[in-house]
């Protein structure tokens, strides 16, 4: 354990923006950095949306859990989604999984590799609660994930689970795209479920791209973005739960007042949530 937590204070990157952290800063979170918050400085400025996005984004993360709990699923892994400290004191995911699931003791474990995340959850989150696990790990490294002792044994893999994977962004090439999720496939109880979230510049006007691309490419190196129709590909042979692949606000929206609601594209994120046979 010491050593592990060595190796992510050895690994933490403070003058370089994380995806997990700009969204967190985004929504007014405080686990992120200096170059994160200019980073969603910097976007705003290229289209002035960047805020009500992030709150998209983690509304969406929040719908899928609560409708996935009601369906009774009380088991989730949740993979790359920053902890999001930007969600509300006792809103987090974990407690919206404990509170609308038919049970109390729905579990959740954060699979996270940003080392200002995992110390931070650890430190917030498991001390408080025996139902929440923190783990490191990277979708990249998905075979490593799967097999991760505290997923093992933490979990219940005779019954239901919902794998959220949320870290899409890291995952470029769709060759092994399509293997991380034939693998998930694999392992995974009959009856569950898999979700993901996916950055695109579909919603974006033409006259703006050339600078989000630049932006991009400056801040975020690597970032994986994807059009529908890319999206669809690595979809296909899933049995996706209604409405399908949508903007993020569109995926059932409850009612409540939603972040981009009124024009779903500016989120830049499509979002979908699929049965696993």
């Amino acid at each position: 354990m010491r050593q592990r937590a060595i190796r992510n204070l050895a690994k933490l990157e403070m003058t370089q923006a994380r995806i997990t952290r700009i969204l967190d800063a985004a929504a007014g979170g405080k686990n992120n950095f200096v170059a994160d918050r200019d980073a969603v400085r910097r976007y705003d400025q290229a289209a002035a949306i960047t805020t009500t996005a992030a709150c998209a984004v983690l509304q969406f993360l929040s719908r899928v859990v609560r409708h996935l709990a009601t369906e009774g699923v009380d088991q989730f892994v949740i993979v790359g989604s920053g902890v999001p400290s930007g969600l509300p004191a006792g809103r987090q995911l974990h407690d919206v999984a404990r509170d609308a699931a038919r049970t109390s003791a729905a579990r959740v474990v954060y699979v996270e590799s940003d080392p200002m995340v995992l110390a931070g959850a650890r430190a917030t989150i498991e001390p408080v609660t025996d139902l929440v696990r923190v783990v490191e790990g990277d979708v990249r490294e998905i075979d490593d994930v799967l097999e991760d002792r505290v997923l093992q044994t933490f979990l219940d893999w005779d019954r239901p689970m919902a794998v959220l994977l949320l870290s899409t962004h890291s995952l470029n090439d769709d060759e092994f795209f399509h293997y991380v999720i034939k693998r998930i496939r694999q392992v995974v109880p009959e009856r569950s479920y898999l979700s993901l979230l996916q950055t695109t510049f579909d919603g974006i006007p033409a006259e703006l791209l050339p600078a989000i691309h630049d932006l991009l490419a400056m801040t975020l190196p690597g970032h994986a973005v994807r059009t529908r129709e890319e999206v669809e590909a690595l979809l296909e042979g899933l049995v996706l739960v209604d409405p399908g692949l949508v903007w993020v606000p569109e995926w059932r929206p409850n009612g409540h007042e939603l972040a981009c609601f009124e024009e779903p594209a500016a989120s830049g994120a499509y979002g979908a949530v699929a049965h696993v046979p």
